[in-house]
């Protein structure tokens, strides 16, 4: 399980008040001192991710949190922080103390207004006389069963544990769902060109290979530059062909009749996010001028190579097609606009480094603004002219 990577991982945020012992509770949760515990205000100033496993729930991470009630000098920004966890969050513990429960209801009504799955502690009942009667008054505020806890002590974390347990593991989703069966060929298409990482596979195609390994399938892996002599060797054309979706026009151009085609992106687009909105969105090329302006999104943060898709190739294309003016604006990592409506179109990566609560997050929010959204593979299929052609649903 430690080797899971971050984005198959359900995350779970711990929020509240300044000392109200969210590092405490995280380092037991985990096990481990990984949140440093000072009883000075403000210790934590950004979230702490942490990959931990526990029983019946799985693999998953914790995000310790900066106080809700921040009032230091960077507590605003601090707080923007924290607000944008929530959009990576499947489940929050909200720590209430005897200090006052403001903050703390604003928190859970946001998390419940983001259907975000969430757990009432009272924390630090070692420091609380009469904690039953604020438990219950906070029951009452809350309308939640409440769990009473110290993370000091350790009374209550079986309690708590058990209650993440209850909620289990989030649904298994499959990749390649619906594409091909056990015993079929796949034929994956991988460009190991200046942009691929020196020595390694990246996590998509990886994710995917291991997916039809497990699934009974037989992956056969070749380069564009491969791929002729890579069929030829083959008795009969593959079910199903995988391609990075820079590719899709010369694989597209060697592909048997026989084989259905689709991207990573794509395969990814339906697995994190939604496929039918992306296809939907895609349609907005329609109305692109030389004037529009379009936001590229990626999920990771990297220095641009000189082959790279989504800050270099795409918005090459883009220009070629509707102009040079063409205004095209590029964000990665956490980077992403609260208001999408000064642009025409938003076009996002296949997300492999997000969790699927990130990607719809930010599906929603553009989808709520009336911003048509598409994602790589989608629009790189339709720009080429294939995407009548490519499997995507």
């Amino acid at each position: 399980m430690q080797s899971t990577p971050s984005s198959e991982r359900l995350h779970i945020a711990i929020l509240g008040r300044t000392n109200a012992g969210k590092s405490t509770l995280t380092n037991r949760l985990i096990g481990q001192d990984v949140a440093i515990v000072s009883p000075h205000a403000g210790t934590t100033t950004d979230p702490v991710q942490k990959p931990f496993e526990i029983n019946g729930l799985g693999a998953a991470v914790i995000i310790d949190t900066p106080g809700l009630d921040d009032s230091t000098t960077l507590g605003k920004e601090r707080m923007e922080r924290t607000a944008k966890v929530l959009d990576r969050t499947d489940i929050a513990i909200i720590l209430f103390t005897d200090k006052g429960m403001d903050s703390e209801l604003r928190i859970l009504e946001e998390c419940r207004v983001k259907e975000i799955t969430t757990i009432v502690v009272l924390t630090q009942i070692d420091r609380i006389a009469e904690y039953k009667a604020l438990q219950q008054r906070i029951s009452d505020a809350t309308k939640s069963n409440v769990i009473a806890l110290s993370g000091v002590t350790g009374e209550g974390m079986e309690e708590l544990t058990a209650a993440l347990a209850k909620i289990g593991p989030s649904e298994e989703r499959l990749i390649t769902e619906g594409f091909c069966k056990a015993g079929d060929r796949v034929f994956l298409v991988m460009p190991q060109d200046k942009s691929a990482p020196k020595g390694r596979l990246i996590q998509p195609q990886v994710q995917t290979i291991r997916e039809l390994l497990d699934r009974g399938c037989i992956p056969i892996c070749c380069t564009p530059e491969r791929m002729s002599e890579a069929l030829v060797a083959l008795a009969t054309p593959p079910e199903l062909i995988i391609t990075d979706s820079q590719a899709f026009e010369e694989v597209y151009k060697l592909k048997p009749e026989a084989s259905v085609l689709t991207s990573f992106s794509i395969l990814f687009a339906r697995y994190k996010g939604d496929i039918s909105l992306f296809l939907e969105g895609v349609k907005a090329l329609e109305r692109i001028t030389p004037t529009s302006r379009i936001l590229i999104a990626e999920a990771c943060s990297h220095t641009p190579q000189s082959e790279d898709i989504g800050r270099v190739k795409l918005p090459r294309i883009l220009r070629k097609r509707f102009g040079e003016a063409l205004q095209i604006d590029i964000v990665g990592g956490a980077d992403y606009p609260e208001d999408l409506t000064p642009y025409d179109l938003v076009i996002h990566c296949g997300a492999c480094m997000f969790n699927r609560k990130h990607v719809l997050s930010r599906i929603e929010r553009a989808r709520t603004q009336g911003v048509p959204i598409t994602n790589y593979g989608v629009i790189l299929a339709a720009l080429t002219g294939i995407l009548s052609r490519v499997r995507s649903l």
